[in-house]
């Protein structure tokens, strides 16, 4: 027994116009995923150490504190004291509201309290830590376990 089909290839151009698309999302997908953190400054010896690493994101405030709790704002040496105002002034120059504070292991955890607490005063929305990621676990030795 024969059965006959009514399929047929269908010929013609292929429209590039989905594919482009495509690769277009995908382009801006990836621009806007990647990491964008362009920081000079000053050199903190030990950041506290964290299992995964934070998103980072162009940050335009940023405060740093040594283990002499010596304070930096931007990269010049300011005074606790006048921190307040420092913040004020930069919140009124740029459009950022965000806050990246650099503290060494070893500074006094009241000492990074405080600077939160002036930031907020200041109308900072958003403060972040800074913080290295941990390095990964070494391997295990191999095992032999040829005869």
């Amino acid at each position: 027994m024969r059965f006959t089909t009514h399929c047929q290839l269908a010929k013609g151009n292929i429209d590039p116009a989905p594919l482009v698309d495509i690769v277009f999302l995908l382009l801006i997908f990836l621009v806007l995923s990647s990491p964008f953190v362009l920081q000079p400054g000053i050199g903190v010896v030990e950041l506290e150490s964290i299992p995964q690493p934070p998103v980072g994101s162009l940050q335009e405030l940023v405060i740093t504190v040594n283990r002499d709790d010596q304070v930096f704002f931007q990269t010049k040496p300011i005074r606790l004291s006048d921190l307040p105002r420092e913040l004020a002034a930069a919140i009124s120059q740029t459009r950022s509201r965000e806050l990246i504070i650099k503290a060494d292991k070893q500074v006094a955890h009241g000492t990074v309290q405080q600077i939160i607490s002036m930031a907020m005063q200041a109308g900072i929305s958003a403060i972040n830590l800074a913080t290295r990621p941990a390095p990964p676990a070494p391997l295990p030795p191999p095992t032999s376990d040829a005869p």
